[in-house]
């Protein structure tokens, strides 16, 4: 008993790093914007496009990564992905071009898409649909550790080498991942050579999967609730650094104090399926999330808001967060067994392709005040809340497939 519980606890945690190695990715550059910048003798908004350019790899390389988990089983794809992200990131280390950044992140995504597609793919083999919100809770709790991390690693790595050391250090890290699970990962669902590579059956399976009601809903309420992060990720640096004048070190302290909302909701969610369905937590979460995004946007328009209710309402807007992710991602996933790859791919591309379209807004409106940021955040918490709130006016018996335990 004791040696299985070991082997649950290992697959978790190393499912956990495979996650994380996407929000890692991001968040650990996030305070070298600055330094970037005036390193590759351009601007920041510029540099914030190597950010967004990460977003459009991962939505549109989870796509290609789905079928491969599902003919050639979920490891082989998953190693050559790490390779990949390796090389991309040495690449970003050397380079001293802001576009060649820009392109390298591209690369870099793609690679990392292995591990994001891969881990929830393996959530859903290995724990199987009854258990998958409350491991998905418990992978938030990974992934949200690694802003709090992340922000705080770029930075040392900024006061005692440059920014460059930071994407050096990102393919260290991946590489020991590489190895555990090469070495250590069972693998959850072996090849099936009936499974086609060609074009036609592959956008069928993506179709059967787009087109049933309750993934359709689940994954556009979730990706867009979850673009709202990625507005925050991208206006951020700015707002906190330039315009408040918080230091690295200061930046990253305050990334943490944020990001620990999204930890301590994830894991309070666990506790909260055990009395009401992720149907009823998803819901509300989303409506409180859209009263605080527009809280945000109206005290951000009429220029009354200092740093720290600045802080104080993201950090409300992010907490509402963590019960939604874990909640909208089981519930879009339940439906699917033999699709199961095909499913987890289609759902991470669906949220990284609206993190790609919100941090790309406030990139493109950005006017150096913190309208578009905040104004992003609150139109994507709307949105999100709008999809779910509609798909409630169905017939009677139409009912998604409930995860409450």
């Amino acid at each position: 008993m004791a040696s299985t519980q070991r082997h649950r606890l290992f697959i978790f945690i190393t499912l956990g790093l495979l996650s994380a190695i996407g929000p890692f990715s991001i968040d650990m550059y996030l305070p070298g914007f600055d330094a970037i910048a005036a390193s590759l003798d351009t601007t920041v908004a510029h540099v914030q496009l190597s950010l967004t350019s990460f977003f459009i790899g991962i939505a549109s390389g989870q796509i290609i990564y789905g079928p491969l988990l599902d003919r050639f089983g979920r490891k082989v794809p998953l190693v050559v992905g790490l390779i990949i992200y390796i090389v991309a990131s040495i690449s970003c280390a050397l380079t001293n071009s802001a576009d060649y950044l820009v392109a390298y992140r591209f690369i870099q995504a793609l690679g990392s898409c292995g591990g994001m597609v891969a881990s929830r793919a393996m959530v859903r083999d290995f724990f199987g649909p009854t258990e998958s919100a409350k491991i998905f809770s418990l992978l938030m709790l990974v992934i949200g550790i690694s802003p709090i991390l992340a922000p705080t690693v770029g930075s040392f790595v900024m006061a005692h080498w440059d920014w460059h050391g930071i994407f050096l250090v990102l393919a260290v890290m991946t590489t020991c991942i590489l190895l555990a699970v090469i070495f250590f990962l069972p693998e959850s669902k072996g090849p099936n050579p009936k499974m086609s590579l060609m074009p036609r059956p592959i956008t069928q399976s993506y179709w059967q999967v787009f087109k049933n009601r309750q993934f359709f809903t689940y994954a556009f309420a979730g990706g867009f609730a979850s673009s709202g992060l990625y507005a925050y990720l991208a206006g951020s640096p700015y707002i906190m650094i330039t315009l408040y004048g918080l230091n690295e070190k200061q930046y990253g302290l305050v990334f943490a104090l944020i990001a620990s909302a999204l930890i301590t909701a994830s894991q309070l969610n666990r506790y909260l399926l055990n009395k009401y369905s992720s149907e009823k937590i998803a819901r509300t979460a989303l409506i409180v999330q859209s009263v605080i995004g527009l809280a945000l946007v109206g005290f951000c328009i009429v220029g009354y808001i200092n740093l720290f209710w600045m802080v104080a309402l993201i950090f409300l807007f992010l907490g509402s967060q963590g019960f939604v992710f874990p909640n909208t991602s089981a519930l879009a996933l339940s439906p699917f067994d033999k699709l199961a790859g095909s499913a987890s791919a289609l759902l991470g591309s669906l949220q990284m392709a609206c993190g790609a379209l919100s941090s790309g807004l406030v990139s493109y409106f950005h006017n150096g005040t913190t309208i578009p940021m905040a104004a992003v955040m609150a139109g994507c918490a709307s949105l999100s809340m709008l999809i779910l709130s509609a798909s409630f006016r169905r017939p009677a018996g139409s009912r998604p497939d409930q995860t409450r335990r």
